[in-house]
Order: C-alpha cells, then sequence, then structure tokens
C-alpha cells in the first residue's frame, strides 16, 4: 500500500478512481440490480448533465468572484439551509452511479454510504477499481493489481457528503447557490497549498432536493462528474464493506 500526501490528491479528489478508470473508461452495460436497490426498470439511469462553464472550470472564479455564505440574498439562505438538512438528515444511502470523467469516457458503478466518514465505490468490470474510506482514510484498491493507495479522508471533499452533520453556510466556502424548475445547484470551493483550488458542484432535485449529481474540477480546469440513481435510504450497508486491510501498510 502506497501512503500518498496531499500532492497525490490532486489527481484524486471526490472519486479518486478518476485517474485509475481512464485508460479502461468505455461505454459498460448498465449494472444489474442488487439486494437492497431499486430495479433499473423502476429508476432508468439518468441524463449526465453536462457542467456549464460558468459554474466550474476555470472560469468559475471570474463569474462570482469572492462571493461567500455573507453574500448570499435571502433565497439563497434558504435554499442553502435545506440541502444542509438534507444532507444531515441521510445516515445512509447506496444505489448506483455514472461516472463521465475529463476525457468523456463513461463508467459506472454502484456505492454505498454510511455516516458518518464510511462509503464504498464498486466499479463495474473492467475496471478493477474499489474506493473505500472507512471514517478516516481513504483508499483506492486495484482489484486486478492487489494494490491500493491510502489517502486522508479529511483532505478530500468527499468529507462535505460523509459528514454526520453540515451546515454548508458555517463549514464552506460557497461560491454559488442557484436553483431551476429541475436542479438546486451549490458550488463549493476549497483551497490547499500543496493541490491548489478545487471546486465542487453538487445538484440537486428541485422538487425533492434529493442528490442527482456532482462535479469535481481540479486545480487545471478538468471535470468529473458522477450522477447517482436507483437511491436507497432505507437498507443499512454491511459494516465490512467499508474495512480497510492497513496491514498491507507495513509490508
Amino acid at each position: 500500500m502506497r501512503i500518498l500526501g496531499a500532492i497525490g490528491l490532486s489527481g484524486v479528489i471526490l472519486l479518486t478512481a478518476t485517474i485509475a478508470v481512464t485508460a479502461q473508461s468505455v461505454p459498460l452495460p448498465i449494472p444489474s440490480p442488487r439486494k437492497g436497490l431499486a430495479a433499473p426498470s423502476e429508476a432508468p439511469p439518468p441524463a449526465v448533465v453536462t457542467p456549464s462553464p460558468v459554474t466550474t472550470g476555470a472560469a468559475a472564479a471570474a463569474a462570482v468572484p469572492g462571493q461567500n455564505a455573507g453574500g448570499l440574498d435571502d433565497k439563497q439562505r434558504s435554499l442553502v439551509d435545506r440541502v444542509s438538512t438534507y444532507l444531515s438528515s441521510v445516515q445512509t444511502l447506496s444505489g448506483n452511479f455514472i461516472q463521465i470523467g475529463p476525457d468523456g469516457g463513461r463508467t459506472e458503478g454502484t456505492f454505498y454510504i454510511q455516516k458518518p466518514g464510511k462509503v464504498r465505490f464498486e466499479y463495474n468490470p473492467p475496471s478493477p477499481i474499489d474506493v473505500i474510506a472507512d471514517g478516516s482514510s481513504v483508499v483506492v484498491r486495484d482489484r486486478k493489481l492487489a494494490t491500493q493507495d491510502l489517502y486522508p479522508l479529511s483532505q478530500t471533499p468527499l468529507r462535505y457528503l460523509l459528514a454526520d452533520k453540515i451546515d454548508l453556510q458555517r463549514d464552506t466556502h460557497l461560491v454559488s447557490v442557484s436553483a431551476d424548475d429541475v436542479f438546486v445547484t451549490v458550488v463549493i470551493e476549497e483551497k490547499q497549498v500543496l493541490t491548489g483550488t478545487h471546486r465542487l458542484m453538487m445538484m440537486f432535485g428541485a422538487k425533492d432536493l434529493q442528490l442527482r449529481q456532482w462535479t469535481v474540477t481540479d486545480p487545471q480546469g478538468y471535470d468529473t462528474t458522477v450522477a447517482v440513481y436507483n437511491l436507497d435510504q432505507k437498507s443499512k450497508p454491511d459494516p465490512a464493506l467499508f474495512k480497510i486491510n492497513y496491514e498491507r501498510v507495513l509490508q
């Protein structure tokens, strides 16, 4: 197991397996339903919304310079409070995901969340990647090569989705908040000395405020978008899904 610091995180923000699946990012069949997940016929794969250059990428800073929680109007504050309440209310979540990488490549798989701090992303074959967070660390595991890279959970935006309770106005640097008939969109900016500035754009359903997709923009302006569907908030994931083998650190 390789333990990587903040420099390594620039290529592995949020869904850290992006760099590992790029070479294998080919269209894949829709994953078959698993126990506890709704059948695809009940919730077909979503159409992934391509991020606008005015809300992500290099142009984002110019679009809303210096805006933070203090610059929001009453409507925006209300939206942020509702999103914060939703995120805090979700304690378990599982479903399917579709990931679109910076090169346009498409990968799919299944994810499981158990708050606080635990998540697992299982990519469908031919990708051999699993991404696992156990509450303190994140591991990118390659099943084919039997390798895994370790990252501090505290240094990835995963923590925003995995926090037991979160107040987006207090706990993050908000860049923009907007809503239309389809989505409520919240953009968060995170600056780190070694890795530069990353942006996280989260999109929620306008009617039910359920998480629909998110986009991470790296310091070079490259976007990785993940859309989620077949969401299940009732089933409790198996705790074994979130276990990391730390014994390999000493090997």
